[in-house]
């Protein structure tokens, strides 16, 4: 009976000692905020509910705890310091703050956190698609800590204009890119629509058209190329065979006295129209 007395006696003292704590934690909207105090790992839900960021927190009861302040500068370092650093390139933004990541250094990820492969990074304030960037891992989660300096912008600003000509992640090639940069593009092209084969190859067909002053009716893929379906500016229907790889025209469907392949798809609109 006296160890059990003993024992309500020190849990006593212990949430009395809890609630007169104060402590720095990061937290994820909808998410909850940790403190050990002595032995003890103590979860909250924080107040306000909703809140999302760096904060010092002060129980209110064993159940939740309210924002009670902002962070130093300095008091964020030393939290961030004691936590494993990881560099990664950020992918796309998942929600909120959080953002899809993927290591800069797949062998160098493993030895410090154990894996590499896309991971969530949380709290994160600034930075871009391709952004280089440290971030801090704690055993569970991994927290933004900075833009890394270090890093070359050029090669983010290469994925960057790559990705804005809709290029096929196997087919991006520049001077210092690697496995790992490949992964990151492929992870953002997968959440473009215009990277859908099928799509990426009517918006290519379109353009060309487009440019000569006609209109894509339909196409169908024929391995080496497109049976294209297509009208004039006039309102005359063609159905042409178009190269994939570079859009010249192998059968033009007119006559044009064998001089087919002479044209490209968008010059063909012109010559159809001259006729």
């Amino acid at each position: 009976m006296a160890d059990i007395r003993k024992i309500l006696s020190q849990l006593a003292a212990l949430e009395a000692q809890l609630l007169d704590t104060q402590f720095l934690a990061p937290c994820v909207r909808g998410g909850r905020v940790r403190v050990r105090v002595s032995s003890m790992v103590y979860t909250f839900q924080p107040q306000p509910q909703n809140f999302e960021g760096w904060a010092i927190f002060k129980p209110i009861n064993e159940k939740i705890a309210a924002v009670v302040g902002e962070p130093s500068l300095p008091q964020l370092t030393e939290y961030l310091q004691v936590l494993v650093p990881v560099r990664l390139q950020l992918a796309c933004a998942l929600q909120g703050q959080t953002w899809l990541a993927y290591p800069v250094n797949e062998s160098d990820a493993k030895q410090r956190i154990g894996v590499a492969k896309p991971a969530a990074v949380h709290l994160v304030t600034e930075g871009s698609q391709f952004e280089p960037i440290v971030a801090r891992w704690d055993g569970h989660c991994l927290w933004f800590e900075e833009i890394d300096r270090r890093a070359d912008p050029l090669l983010s600003e290469q994925l960057k204009r790559a990705l804005k000509k809709l290029i096929l992640p196997e087919e991006v090639r520049f001077k210092g890119m690697t496995p790992e940069m490949r992964a990151v593009y492929e992870l953002v092209s997968r959440n473009i629509k215009d990277f859908d084969p099928k799509v990426r190859d009517e918006r290519r067909l379109q353009r060309a058209l487009k440019t000569g002053g006609g209109e894509l009716r339909d196409f169908c893929d024929r391995q080496d190329y497109w049976l294209v379906e297509w009208t004039s500016g006039s309102g005359e229907h063609h159905t042409s065979a178009i190269a994939k790889n570079d859009l010249t025209v192998m059968s033009a469907g007119i006559c044009l006295s064998g001089e087919d392949m002479n044209f490209d798809l968008q010059s063909l609109v012109g010559v159809v129209e001259d006729r």
